[in-house]
């Protein structure tokens, strides 16, 4: 049979799943069956991720228990925060993210074990972990004060609290649970295919993770939100980010926040909901520049370039006007993402087959 290539194993079927879908014709994002989109109008990040590793909504005690299941590991040993602070302080946010969660590695008494009770365990442990190494990698790196964890708070306003230091309103806990909802699960990323190909060698889903921060750190897949936000900082204004744009699409520069491998043609439905997240936050805090600029910057690149926002062109203003640091934007991503990358690997423990693809070589051959 011959050979098939296709550059970035594009449109290569690489994987059965359970877990989730991009459909391409309805433009929706399936989780467990459920529309992404219809789900985030009425539940939250916790909620999806119950879906996520049992396979339905919680009822109010479930939701509860795992919450509380979650704040037994809010803290991490403080040997981890010892190892940041070796760290330089040049070290970028997904660095000490991705050294966070290899060191953790150290403290499972049965690392070994891969089944699916004790990889679901682990999951529960780094969800649990995650808000700390997130937000306390960095403030160490960057010689701040460590910010305890708060477990009178919800999940996500814990996740908030402990980044600025400040409890949020209800909205803005209301909106950061939402980003996270939006950045839960969506289906083959690299990031994803990364930790499903370490996984298939038998690797441990810390091992997993941490090729998956390695993977999300790349400029073509995490780091869009940042950049964006780097945008619309430097341009100031909305005529400011018009002539920016402008002068990128003139230079033939790639301008990050649009176009998706898998939208094409459409408006990713996530960066809709981002896009009224910012305005309800604008309406707020009685400024509306940010939303201003974005839809300025949305109406030139769809009639120059026929490119729609994708989810991360929405949620860097969002960050922003909730005062996160725009080092975190990415790392926020990863530790939200972390409970799809996580039902992934335990889904590829379960029914391995270990990734070995060919190559068409296309060197020379001698004979000797």
């Amino acid at each position: 049979m011959d050979k098939v290539y296709s550059p970035g194993l594009d449109g290569i079927i690489a994987a059965e799943t359970k877990i989730s879908l991009l459909d391409t014709v309805d433009c929706q994002i399936v989780i467990r069956g459920y529309d992404l989109i219809e789900l985030s109008q009425n539940n939250s990040y916790l909620d999806l991720v119950h879906l996520l590793y049992h396979n339905e909504l919680p009822t109010a005690q479930q939701k509860t228990t795992m919450e509380n299941a979650f704040k037994q590991y809010y803290e991490v040993p403080n040997e981890i925060f010892e190892i940041f602070k070796l760290l330089p302080k040049t070290t970028h946010p997904m660095d000490g993210l991705r050294t966070g969660i290899s060191s953790l590695a150290g403290y499972d008494e049965n690392i070994e074990n891969r089944s699916p009770e004790e990889n679901l365990a682990r999951a529960y442990r780094l969800l649990g972990n995650m808000p700390n190494i997130v937000a306390n990698s960095y403030r160490v790196i960057n010689g701040q004060e460590i910010v305890e964890p708060d477990t009178s708070l919800s999940y996500s306003a814990n996740f908030y609290y402990m980044i600025t230091g400040k409890k949020p309103t209800k909205l803005e806990e209301q909106i950061f649970d939402e980003s996270l909802v939006m950045y839960i699960e969506h289906e083959m990323p690299n990031s994803t295919f990364a930790a499903r190909v370490i996984a298939s060698t038998q690797a441990d889903l810390y091992g997993a993770l941490t090729g998956a921060v390695a993977s999300l750190k790349g400029s073509l897949h995490g780091g869009a939100n940042e950049a964006v936000m780097y945008m619309l900082l430097e341009a100031k204004t909305v005529e400011g980010f018009k002539v920016l744009l402008q002068e990128k699409l003139a230079n033939k520069e790639k301008i990050m926040g649009f176009g998706h491998r898998v939208y094409m043609k459409k408006m990713d439905p996530r960066a809709l909901i981002m896009k009224q997240a910012l305005r309800k936050l604008c309406d707020e805090k009685g400024d509306d520049l940010l939303y201003r600029m974005c839809e300025a910057g949305e109406i030139i690149m769809e009639q120059e370039k026929g490119l729609y926002p994708n989810l991360d062109y929405y949620a860097a203003p969002v960050y922003y006007m909730l005062g996160l640091p725009i080092e975190l934007y990415t790392p926020i991503f990863f530790s939200s993402r972390t409970a799809g990358l996580c039902a992934h690997v335990i889904e590829q423990h379960e029914n391995n087959r270990l990734f070995r693809p060919r190559v068409n070589y296309t060197g020379e051959r001698y004979k000797s």
